[in-house]
C-alpha cells in the first residue's frame, strides 16, 4: 500500500484526512511540530477530538517531530531517506492561519519560507515517481472580479487581497509554479474553501470562519440575553462552505488516482447565504441579530460595538459572492455533491453551540 507523508498533520483537515487514510490501510507518515507536548501526544489529541475519544487503529501510522523552517526539517537524514525511499505522495498542509498586519512577518515566514523548505526537502529525498501536493486556499483569489479559475495567477500587492493570509497563499502557489517550470517538480495545487463540519451528522470540530463568528455571538448572547443587535453583514451575500467529509473523500481520491489535474478548486457548488446563518443563530441563541449592509459605528450601542470589534476578520467576508471554476475538479471527482445544504449547516451550528454550552457548564463553579 502507498505511503503518504503529511506535514502539519495534527491540523483539522489533515487529521481528518489521516483518519480516512488509516481506515483504508494506507501507510501514513505524520510530521508534527512539538511544543509543550510530544508530537505523538499532539496527534493523539487531534484524533481524540475528532472521534470524541473513539480509538483509531494507528498500526500504519508513524509520527515524527519536525521543524518546518529548519534544514532537513531538523530531522535525522537517515530517517528522511527511509520515509521518502518509496514512491510517496507528500501533502503540505502546514500554514499560519493568521491574517492581520501585525502578524505579517510570521505569516510570510510560515507560508512562504515554509513551502520553499518543504519543496527543498522533498526534492532532496523523494524518488522521481513521488508527488507533491500543496494545500492552498480558494481565497487566494483575493478581491477578484469574475470567476476564479483553476490556473495560476500572478502575485499582487496587498491591496488586491482581503488580508495577508490570502496574499501569502497566492505567493506560495507561485513558488510551487516556479519549481514545476524550472526544476520539474511533480506538484499539484489543491485549493480549499471554508472547511466546516460533517454534512451528514452535523459534527463540527472547527472554530474557524462562521464558527468563530458563532462563538463570539454565543458569548454575547449568554452575557446579554434577549438583546436586539445590528451587525455589519450583507444578508444577501454568501459563504462558500465545504464539509470536512467531502474534503477527505476528495483528497483520498487524489491519492488513489495516478493522473491528477495540476490545480483543482475543492469548493462547494452552492454557497450558503448569510441570511440563513443569521436566522439559524437567532433560532439557536437568545439573541435577535439584524444584519445590515451598512451601519455607522457611531450609531451603534455598546453591545453592537463589542461585536464590531470582534469582526475584524469576519468583516472582510461579509459581502462576498465568489465564483469558482471547478471544471478540472468535476472531471476528476466521480460524485457530484460537494457542499452542505441549509439543513446540514443548521445541524453543524446546532452541534457547535451545544458543545459551547457543555464547555461553559463544566467551567462554572459547582453549586454549594
Amino acid at each position: 500500500m502507498k505511503t503518504v507523508i503529511i506535514n502539519g498533520a495534527n491540523g483539522y483537515v489533515a487529521s481528518n484526512f489521516i483518519r480516512n487514510l488509516l481506515k483504508q490501510n494506507y501507510n501514513v507518515i505524520a510530521l508534527v511540530r512539538s511544543n509543550k507536548q510530544e508530537p505523538e501526544d499532539r496527534m493523539n489529541d487531534a484524533f481524540a477530538l475528532l472521534n470524541d475519544g473513539e480509538d483509531i487503529n494507528t498500526v500504519n501510522l508513524e509520527v515524527y517531530n519536525y521543524s518546518l523552517l529548519d534544514n532537513d526539517f531538523a530531522m535525522d537524514k537517515n530517517i528522511l531517506k527511509s520515509i521518502f525511499s518509496s514512491s510517496i505522495d507528500y501533502f503540505h498542509f502546514a500554514a499560519s492561519l493568521k491574517y492581520d498586519e501585525k502578524s505579517e512577518d510570521e505569516i510570510f515566514s510560515t507560508n512562504i519560507e515554509g513551502i520553499e523548505n518543504s519543496i527543498k526537502v522533498f526534492s532532496k529525498y523523494a524518488t522521481t515517481s513521488s508527488r507533491f501536493f500543496y494545500i492552498g486556499t480558494a481565497y487566494s483569489c483575493g478581491r477578484i472580479n469574475g470567476i476564479f479559475e483553476e490556473k495560476f495567477y500572478e502575485n499582487k500587492d496587498i491591496s488586491a487581497f482581503r488580508n495577508y493570509y490570502e496574499q501569502s497563499k497566492r505567493f506560495a502557489e507561485n513558488i510551487v509554479k516556479e519549481n514545476i517550470e524550472r526544476n520539474g517538480l511533480n506538484a499539484h495545487i489543491i485549493r480549499l474553501s471554508q472547511v466546516v463540519g460533517n454534512h451528514e451528522t452535523g459534527i463540527t470540530k472547527t472554530d474557524y470562519g462562521i464558527f468563530d463568528f458563532t462563538q463570539k455571538i454565543y458569548r454575547l448572547a449568554t452575557r446579554y440575553p434577549n438583546e436586539v443587535v445590528r451587525v455589519h453583514i450583507d444578508p444577501d451575500s454568501t459563504q462558500n462552505l465545504i464539509p470536512i467529509d467531502t474534503v477527505t473523500k476528495h483528497l483520498t481520491q487524489v491519492v488513489e488516482e495516478t493522473k491528477v489535474p495540476g490545480i483543482m478548486n475543492f469548493v462547494s457548488n452552492k454557497s450558503i447565504q448569510n441570511s440563513h446563518i443569521i436566522k439559524t443563530l437567532n433560532r439557536l441563541l437568545p439573541i435577535n441579530i439584524i444584519p445590515l449592509k451598512k451601519i455607522d459605528r457611531s450609531d451603534m450601542n455598546p453591545i453592537e460595538r463589542l461585536i464590531a470589534m470582534d469582526m475584524s476578520f469576519t468583516e472582510s467576508y461579509i459581502n462576498t459572492n465568489l465564483s469558482f471554476d471547478t471544471r478540472k475538479r468535476d472531471r476528476f471527482i466521480q460524485y457530484a455533491e460537494t457542499g452542505p445544504s441549509n439543513d446540514s449547516v443548521y445541524k453543524m451550528l446546532e452541534h457547535f453551540i451545544k458543545n459551547l454550552s457543555e464547555k461553559k457548564k463544566k467551567q462554572e463553579p459547582a453549586a454549594a
